[in-house]
Order: structure tokens, then C-alpha cells, then sequence
């Protein structure tokens, strides 16, 4: 949350996550073709399509980009799933790099076995 200045929408249990690698994306069927389980998904799209397609790939959790924030409805759905979702002021590109610094690898990166489906 600090590297990327990040406000947290959800409950802090949610938090406890595993996060093996991070995705960009704002078409679902990009997310739903090349991520893998346990992905934090970059995104600016808040509808509740984000937390369906999360919940088909097992994301780790969702951070909104451009200080994009999502319906109370999208919330409670994530509480429900006990999704984690995040907010950040910085776009798309600048928040994938600076958790690329930070050693998060792209899904394209993993290992065939790691964070497999």
C-alpha cells in the first residue's frame, strides 16, 4: 500500500493475501485469458464485472488506478469475497512499475507451476 500510496476500501483481514504477481489490465476477457491465480489486478474499471472476473481467476485483490473508486455495491461484494480492493491516485502504467520495482513479477513471468489455474 505505501509503495503505490494506496487506500485500502475493504476490511484489513482481507489483506493477508497471497500475491505471486500483478496484472494491468481493463478488458475482463484480457484478465480472464492470461492471469493467473493468486494476480493483484490493476485496474481502472469499478464495476462489479472486476470482482466476478476475480473471483473465476482467484485473484489476490483488486487496486484501482487514476483514484478510481468503485459503488458501495462493488464493495460489499468484495467484503463478501473477502477480496481485498485498494485505491490509488497514480495511472495504470506508473502503479505496475513501481510494484515491478518492488520485485512483483508480471503473470507472463511465473513459472508453469506457479500460480497455475
Amino acid at each position: 500500500m505505501e509503495v503505490i500510496d494506496a487506500e485500502l476500501l475493504t476490511k484489513v483481514a482481507h489483506m493477508e493475501h497471497q500475491v505471486l504477481s500483478v496484472c494491468g489490465a481493463d478488458l475482463m476477457s484480457d484478465v480472464l485469458a492470461f492471469t493467473k491465480a493468486k494476480t493483484l489486478l490493476l485496474t481502472g474499471l469499478t464495476s462489479v464485472q472486476a470482482i466476478r472476473t476475480a473471483q473465476v481467476v482467484d485473484l489476490a485483490g483488486i487496486v484501482f488506478v487514476r483514484g478510481k473508486h468503485p459503488s458501495p455495491e462493488v464493495i460489499e461484494m468484495a467484503n463478501a469475497e473477502e477480496l481485498p480492493l485498494l485505491t490509488t491516485k497514480h495511472p495504470l502504467y506508473e502503479t505496475c512499475g513501481k510494484l515491478y520495482r518492488c520485485g512483483l513479477k508480471g503473470c507472463s513471468e511465473l513459472g508453469s507451476g506457479e500460480g497455475a489455474n
